[in-house]
């Protein structure tokens, strides 16, 4: 009797080492996470969505846009100019073409 409990308990001793150095990794990544957490100055994540306030304005049923509607790259966002100039100015590009506001085209709402 007493060899078959000293042989269940031998049995469970890797798998509470095993749980044991798994919580105390987790609590250890934890405290890492928290330090680096507060370390670190919280403008480096910030994204610098705001444009000129000239350049914003807002269309009726759409929300609020940036850049200028009349051309074929405009991305028809608040968020992102067109896809050949993102960040601008849209006064004299040089990748301004002007966009056909037929009847046929589906992408204007």
């Amino acid at each position: 009797m007493l060899k078959t409990l000293l042989v269940i308990a031998i049995g469970f001793l890797p798998s509470l080492f095993s749980l044991w150095l798994m919580r105390k990794t987790r609590n250890r990544t934890r405290l890492l996470l928290r330090r680096t957490a507060v370390a670190l100055p919280m403008e480096q994540f910030r994204i610098h969505t705001r444009t000129d306030e000239g350049d914003r304005y807002y269309l009726e049923g759409v929300g609020y846009l940036i850049g200028d509607i009349s051309c074929r790259y405009n991305a028809r966002s608040g968020y992102l100019r067109c896809a050949v100039n993102p960040n601008g100015p849209c006064e004299n590009c040089r990748y301004y073409e002007p966009r056909d506001f037929t009847n046929s085209d589906k992408t204007l709402k």
